[in-house]
């Protein structure tokens, strides 16, 4: 964009540099319109500018995430248990007869392979299902001792609660039936589901032991985003340009849109990593990535895969039965960004659609409907008996992801640019950053921003194939 170079209506052959009398007198009647491409682009941006908007002093910013224990106090049988013997209400349970459980998550509500209960403590009544069907209720002795360092004490009898491999092991003798008799040769295979059913104490007994969960600790990191444009000369910004006018104006706009889509791309495929250790050690500066929301929630949310098949609507109410689970912590509602290939599957599940008429509405539970977004966008509903999605499209999923949709809880997201000491970092324009005595003007755009994504178990990826 050095020169104003404007060239002249000659539709001469290539390369001959001449013309006939008549085309050089002709105007070709080139017009003032310009058709322009404006799709709706960056739906995610424009979601976390309007209702996620937080700043950070900081280029590195610390977020905390409470996990309440009420949510978090079902578990699963990990080993087989057959009773030795018939146990009444009261009775302790043969030595032996341990009940070893897995919670199945952690503690950041992750799905795990093995984790300790820490939930179960002495006094507390479990709900366990064993195979003929009966719920079991069983007490844990109030006496019991419970932390794993307890496994050294002389007398193993007196261990209620240990840790085995990140399972919790309560042995027998600290186990008693409430109310109905457990016969001898009860199964309890592995998989059984149980859960907390409150505590039951004597009068006048001490007070017991508790359990919490602690606040945990995230971190995000603000990258710094620039876009450049080409130095204009003197001349070519006083020069009048058919179809705009003004040609600086009309790269000006480019670029800012290049900008919004760089930070798009940014906070739904980026890596969240800071190489400052790195770089300080060779002498530079730190450069920081944001995290990005499909990375992030792959290693650390949920992922479901889905079919475009007609079975694949078993699949997904059965995913969202997951998704939505209280002791996930999720809200009834999520912004679910999504390629178009998932959209078209979505409409096609519609009210008065083929697939919707080839299976038959009676055996459908899903309402899909299309409704206008409060920021242009056009949203699919489609209401579940667990919870409401609400689809936009999301042009940036193709390619490697024109089967993916991305929900994401909008309580748990931030965008975080960085401000503080009376300086903002958000999108700022730094403007004639040409070197002096340059007869021309250069322009950037800057800005200092990250993606915080907490309770990562809020969100979730569905893959569709």
């Amino acid at each position: 964009m050095a020169d104003a170079t404007i060239f002249s209506n000659v539709a001469s052959g290539a390369g001959t540099g001449t013309a006939s009398l008549d085309n050089t007198r002709r105007k070709f009647n080139f017009g003032e319109r310009v058709a322009e491409l404006a799709p709706m682009q960056s739906p995610f941006f424009v979601y976390l500018s309007k209702v996620a908007k937080k700043a950070t002093n900081d280029p590195v910013f610390k977020f905390l995430e409470q996990r309440h224990q009420w949510q978090r106090r079902n578990f699963e049988m990990t080993v087989a248990l057959t009773t030795s013997d018939s146990n009444a209400h009261g009775e302790a349970f043969t030595a032996g007869d341990d009940l070893v459980l897995n919670a199945k998550y952690d503690e950041k509500g992750k799905i795990v392979a093995a984790s300790e209960c820490k939930f179960i403590i002495p006094g507390c009544i479990l709900a366990i299902k064993a195979d003929d069907g009966v719920v079991y209720r069983i007490k844990v002795n109030e006496t019991a001792l419970v932390t794993s360092s307890d496994s050294t004490a002389a007398d193993a009898a007196n261990i209620a609660h240990e840790t085995v491999d990140n399972r919790t092991s309560i042995a027998g003798e600290m186990l008693s039936p409430v109310g109905t008799t457990i016969p001898s040769g009860t199964v309890f295979s592995i998989g059984n589901k149980g859960q907390v059913i409150g505590s039951a104490w004597a009068e006048g007994t001490d007070s017991p032991l508790g359990w919490e969960d602690s606040l945990s600790d995230g971190e995000g990191y603000c990258q710094i985003f620039k876009t450049g444009m080409n130095i204009f000369s003197g001349t070519s910004l006083a020069t009048e340009y058919r179809g705009i006018a003004n040609e600086f104006q009309r790269i000006w706009q480019d670029k800012l849109m290049e900008h919004k889509m760089d930070i798009e791309q940014a906070m739904l495929f980026g890596e969240g990593v800071t190489t400052a250790a790195q770089e300080a050690a060779a002498g530079g500066a730190p450069i920081r990535y944001t995290h990005g929301m499909v990375p992030y929630t792959s290693a650390n949310g949920k992922v479901y895969n889905m079919s475009y098949a007609s079975s694949g609507y078993d699949a997904f109410l059965d995913a969202m039965e997951d998704f939505f689970a209280p002791e996930s912590g999720n809200s009834g509602d999520k912004l679910v960004l999504a390629s178009r290939k998932v959209i078209t599957y979505l409409n096609k599940l519609g009210n008065g659609s083929f697939l919707n008429n080839s299976v038959g509405s009676s055996q459908y539970k899903l309402d899909v409907q299309s409704i206008p977004g409060a920021f242009g966008h056009t949203v699919t509903m489609v209401n579940t008996i667990f919870g409401n999605l609400h689809f936009v499209a999301e042009p940036l999923l193709r390619g490697p992801w024109e089967d993916y949709a991305v929900a994401v809880d909008m309580k748990n997201v931030s965008y975080r640019p960085l401000v503080g000491n009376g300086v903002s970092r958000d999108t700022f324009i730094e403007t004639n950053v040409q070197d002096n005595g340059v007869d021309g003007r250069q322009d950037q755009v800057i800005t200092e921003c990250g993606l915080e994504i907490s309770l990562p178990e809020t969100h979730a990826i569905l893959k569709f194939s």
